[in-house]
């Protein structure tokens, strides 16, 4: 192979890393333009109605840290816009595309739910995959978004190895003979372990040129670095909740909504590059959306339907 064909695959390598959901995707996924992709709708439920969104804090998170991401969930709602533009809120409407697409009238309302703070790490600070799912299952048992987010000094199976996160489903509540599920979404925190993968642009990459990172706009690499996961995985679970919603390629490893656009968030963007950002004229940090209580935060493109492109709000 020559260096420069080691060099792309390299920069494809990272980008892998950044919006992953369910499983690792394989390396041939990201080589295809995500301008002629078209994700395929498997006739599956899509996740509609009054969802709560469900904290559990795992290991040791700063206030401020908790603040950071509860802010970005409640800006998700267009009840409590942003009164500046772009906002969190008009980015998640992309996902409403996906609804009409499908030919559904339901709708999908986000609102913030309880949060769980588990500081003393009962099941270590190596966890599995069924653990996550176990820790899951302390948010609500039904209409829920249970979100576990792993401090920097917790590892989970495969983090920093092939993912940022999951997501998925899991049994939940059984209410007069009925079974429900709740969906559940995993993000650890990389700024200690692998940040040059999980937390980038806010960090150098660990491959491709060592330009200087950008500054995260609320002054935490590892927390904004989990919150352009979270978002991703968020639309991934929306659009996808039970592994038979949209997605391309295999359903164990899928390109959702946001991952179908690897390394976009503005304009310009290419590999390596996250394109012609907004920048905090007082802090110089980058951003592309504001939220609720004069928060910034940089969220992942999303593959619009109704285009066939990766669609971006700056």
């Amino acid at each position: 192979m020559s260096s420069s064909s080691h060099f792309i695959l390299s920069l494809f390598v990272l980008i892998s890393f950044i919006n992953v959901c369910f499983a690792s995707r394989k390396l041939s996924a990201l080589v295809q333009d995500p301008q002629m992709q078209l994700l395929e709708y498997h006739k599956g439920a899509l996740l509609s109605g009054k969802i709560s969104v469900n904290l559990i804090w795992y290991g040791k998170f700063k206030p401020s840290q908790r603040a950071i991401v509860s802010d970005f969930i409640t800006s998700l709602s267009s009840s409590t816009p942003s009164k500046t533009n772009p906002s969190v809120a008009q980015w998640w409407q992309t996902t409403e595309k996906y609804y009409h697409l499908a030919n559904s009238n339901n709708t999908l309302s986000l609102n913030l739910s309880k949060q769980v703070l588990i500081e003393n790490y009962p099941l270590g600070k190596s966890l599995t995959q069924k653990q996550i799912v176990q820790l899951a299952s302390k948010g609500e048992q039904r209409d829920a978004i249970n979100v576990v987010l792993t401090a920097s000094d917790v590892a989970v199976d495969g983090f920093c190895v092939n993912r940022c996160g999951t997501h998925g489903s899991s049994k939940g509540a059984v209410i007069k003979g009925k079974t429900y599920k709740f969906a559940y979404i995993w993000v650890g925190n990389s700024e200690t372990l692998c940040p040059g993968y999980c937390a980038w642009p806010f960090h150098q990459p660990i491959y491709g040129p060592q330009s200087p990172p950008l500054g995260a706009p609320n002054n935490d690499v590892g927390v904004d670095g989990m919150v352009i996961n979270l978002a991703s995985l968020l639309a991934g679970t929306a659009t996808n909740p039970f592994g038979n919603g949209y997605y391309q390629g295999e359903a164990d490893a899928p390109l959702e909504a946001a991952s179908a656009c690897p390394g976009v968030y503005a304009k310009g963007a290419y590999p390596g590059y996250a394109g012609d950002l907004l920048v905090d004229k007082t802090t110089g940090a980058s951003y592309n959306a504001h939220g609720t209580n004069g928060r910034k935060y940089l969220v992942p493109a999303l593959y619009d339907p109704a285009t066939s492109s990766c669609s971006t709000l700056v």
